[in-house]
């Protein structure tokens, strides 16, 4: 007997708590299962072995991580001095795996490679597939794709030639998400929903279940595909109060929870992320970042500014950095100069995958913009357009229509912001994305007011005020009242105040370009709206107009 994801050597257990404890194994009883395991004992170094196999097993499904990697190194240790490289190297593999979970990755990859030096020259075996689904991994996250894919396709048939329906569907899961990755998204899904049919028929052991499961959730919230996602959710919903103690459900219930936040579910995709935490505290340390910051930006945008303050600090303790959550809770905040700082730091990050900074970037925007830093917030921008062109994805391309309306609108050209914008409203109607579409509803309403419309940007204020407070986003309603008054005098736009204030203290075009970091092209088209606005022609009449309307004192 081995219990792992493997075909393994059935070994007859002499003592009767162990037998009784792999009963309990087989029917996933794992608390009984750890139970039996730890009373009882053998002499036989080959049953001590399975002994310490299902102390393992038991232990991580429980989500005991630590407890679990102890007993796998003393499986590896008996195994390798009997000579069973298999064992031995399958046990290797599994400990990559859960130092990696403890976030401690140096510690996995050494435990890889002494997997690979016990099973590189036995290709044919299950426990190489259960390497070579780690390779894949490997090489996914180093970008290296190709590799990936070749590695995928290796561990594929090798699982359909020994009939191992678990490491195939394993392998169909692995390979979908490096085809997303690669930009091949529907193909990656369609291997994905492969992988997920296996599962849903009962094909599957509980480790594969829930490695598909969670691969599914997780890949539909990182392409946006709320359709395909609400389609198996419930499912994964009544797959996860089967197994109430497991580890999986706590990382599906964290990938969940960011797909009810976009649905507009916001405290029930608080408790869910709560929840998942949680279970995942003694377990998947990267997860657990994940989930409180996904617990900070919830609560962010409830307006629970002191909770999320909370939460961002729990997941930066975790990761070691803070999050782009936390620069846009800076943001809120009116810490523009932190929120600069922060943001900068996770653009920085150029191990990211393309899918995981189209994230960061419309965060990035939104700050730049508030900074006065244009160029950086153009350069952001035209970087979302390109990944979501490159992805075709509906939720990347209207978080890129978002932020280039934001753009346009800051550069003083609210009637082109105002075609962006209603465009990527469409969009997010089509999504059904209501915390998105409010937002939509109010840099449109800020557009419309500046081009002069102000019974359209009235109706869009009031709808947006209205959505906000509908999914519970209170504080969000109430800064959209906040936006309504921030009237200026002739229509003018924010940006185009700050260059009406340089240009009375009598400061050039080319000291009001670097000053707010625009080109000097940008500027003289400000003025030239500016004096249309007014009804001036002349820097002294516009001059005139900003001290008659105490604008001056807005000056930088």
């Amino acid at each position: 007997m081995r219990p792992t994801a493997v075909v393994g050597t059935v070994v007859v257990m002499p003592d009767p708590a162990l037998a009784a404890a792999y009963d309990a194994y087989t029917r996933h009883d794992w608390d009984t299962c750890l139970g039996l395991a730890l009373a009882s004992s053998t002499d036989d170094d080959r049953v001590e072995a399975e002994r310490q196999v299902l102390l393992a097993e038991s232990a991580w499904w429980t989500g005991r991580i630590e407890e679990c990697i102890e007993h796998r190194r003393r499986a590896f240790q008996i195994s390798e001095s009997l000579g069973d490289t298999r064992a031995a190297g399958v046990a290797a593999v599994w400990l990559y795996e859960h130092h990696c979970l403890r976030a401690r990755p140096s510690v996995g990859t050494a435990w890889l490679q002494r997997a690979r030096r016990l099973l590189d020259d036995d290709p044919r075996c299950a426990e190489h597939c259960v390497l070579l689904l780690r390779e894949v991994e490997q090489a996914h996250g180093g970008g290296r794709y190709d590799e990936a894919l070749a590695y995928g396709e290796r561990a594929r048939a090798l699982a359909r030639s020994l009939g191992s329906i678990d490491l195939e569907a394993e392998a169909l899961q692995a390979i979908g998400r490096v085809l997303i990755d690669r930009g091949d998204t529907e193909t990656g899904l369609a291997s994905l929903d492969e992988a997920m049919l296996l599962a849903v028929e009962g094909r599957l052991g509980p480790y594969s279940t829930g490695k598909v499961y969670c691969s599914l959730i997780s890949a539909c919230e990182e392409v946006g595909d709320l359709h395909r996602a609400g389609e198996w959710t419930e499912i994964t919903a009544q797959w996860a109060q089967q197994h109430p103690f497991a580890i999986f459900p706590g990382i599906c219930r964290v990938h969940r929870a960011t797909l009810l936040g976009l649905r507009g579910d916001l405290a029930d995709a608080e408790k869910e992320a709560t929840r998942g935490c949680a279970e995942l505290i003694d377990g998947h340390l990267p997860n657990v970042a994940a989930g409180w910051a996904e617990v900070g930006d919830i609560r962010r945008r409830l307006g629970d500014f002191d909770g999320a303050e909370e939460a961002f600090a729990r997941a930066a303790e975790l990761r070691g950095r803070p999050c782009w959550g936390t620069a846009l809770l800076r943001l809120d905040q009116g810490r523009v100069d932190e929120a600069s700082r922060i943001i900068e730091g996770c653009v920085a990050d150029q191990s990211a995958s393309r899918l995981a900074r189209a994230r960061v970037l419309p965060a990035a925007v939104q700050i730049s913009i508030a900074g006065g830093d244009l160029l950086t917030a153009e350069e952001h921008v035209d970087e979302l357009e390109q990944i979501a062109d490159a992805f075709d994805i509906a939720l990347l391309r209207a978080s890129a229509q978002l932020a280039r309306g934001r753009l346009l609108l800051a550069e003083g050209e609210p009637r082109p912001a105002i075609a962006v914008l209603h465009d990527a409203l469409r969009r997010w109607q089509e999504l059904r994305v209501p915390y998105e579409e409010a937002t939509a509803r109010t840099v449109l309403a800020q557009a419309q007011r500046d081009a002069g419309d102000a019974d359209g940007a009235r109706e869009s204020f009031a709808a947006a005020r209205a959505q906000f407070a509908a999914i519970g986003a209170h504080l969000t309603a109430a800064g959209v009242d906040a936006a309504e008054e921030r009237a200026r005098p002739g229509g003018l736009t924010e940006r185009e105040v700050e260059v009406l204030a340089l240009v009375a203290q009598g400061w050039s075009n080319k000291e009001i370009a670097s000053e707010l970091t625009l080109s000097i092209k940008t500027v003289s088209r400000h003025l030239s709206n500016i004096f249309t606005k007014i009804g001036v022609s002349t820097r002294s009449g516009a001059t005139a107009y900003a001290f008659r309307h105490q604008l001056v004192g807005g000056s930088r």
